[in-house]
């Protein structure tokens, strides 16, 4: 048998897939359901998620939730969902984020615009994970969860509540997983590039910095995402980030912000 048949154990894997209407997310939780396992796609967006779910070849696998996950009381409505539609979640994925623009710099951008990325990058993605953690050490039972973070964790992106979120969220993964290891709770990261996809609106220009000579698409992220969240491939990763950009990350690409404005 290939090490690559049976990724997932259907009887016991259950996902739970933030930002699951469009996009990353998307392309993550119709692959998990692909695989066989049971999935709860959450989005703000109804008619996005309603989309993504009755897209699929076996929509019985899914269960649709629609909420805002910067609100803490929503974050555990989302958890109340999972728990009633199938029970205990061993994988999770966090891939939600806010829509970015790029006039939000650093003299543009508001209190609001910033505490809202925040809370759904990070405090949202803490909080979902530990809730979850808990669940599973409880029941003594291993999980792998997987956060999408940013090339931006790393280098400036003229969006900083963007990019410190993504930074915030890119150590939340190794404190995570340094806690959890002894559980066997597997945490890592998902690093995208310039990703033609969800939230981000690709400049076709992008392509000239791109080794691999094209913009990324949602399911360039999907077969990685899936094999590091398998305890069957990847059940010694734990604490890594898993760059998918088509060498992107080897140019330095953005010229600070136009301040005409100011």
């Amino acid at each position: 048998m290939s090490i690559f048949d049976n990724a997932f154990d259907p009887r016991r894997d259950v996902a739970l897939v933030t930002g699951a209407g469009n996009g990353i997310g998307r392309a993550i939780a119709q692959a998990l359901v692909g695989e066989g396992v049971r999935t709860v796609f959450a989005d703000v967006s109804a008619e996005r998620v309603a989309d993504a779910v009755g897209s699929l070849s076996r929509p019985e696998l899914a269960s649709a939730w629609t909420g805002d996950l910067a609100k803490r009381e929503e974050c555990d409505r989302l958890l109340e969902h999972a728990r009633s539609a199938f029970r205990r979640i061993t994988h999770f994925v966090h891939s939600a984020a806010p829509p970015r623009r790029e006039k939000d710099h650093s003299l543009a951008v508001t209190d609001d615009t910033w505490d809202q990325m925040r809370a759904v990058n990070v405090d949202a993605g803490f909080h979902l994970a530990r809730e979850l953690a808990r669940e599973l050490i409880a029941a003594r039972e291993p999980g792998s969860f997987l956060m999408l973070t940013s090339l931006h964790a790393a280098a400036p992106r003229n969006l900083p509540h963007y990019s410190t979120s993504k930074a915030a969220l890119a150590m939340l993964v190794k404190e995570l997983a340094k806690t959890l290891g002894r559980f066997d709770i597997r945490v890592n990261a998902l690093v995208p590039g310039a990703i033609a996809a969800g939230g981000f609106v690709a400049d076709p220009s992008l392509t000239k910095h791109i080794p691999l000579g094209r913009l990324g698409k949602s399911e360039d992220l999907a077969p990685m995402a899936l094999s590091v969240l398998s305890d069957r491939l990847s059940a010694y990763v734990t604490g890594a980030s898993f760059v998918v950009d088509g060498g992107l990350s080897l140019t330095n690409w953005f010229d600070p912000p136009n301040l005409d404005d100011f």
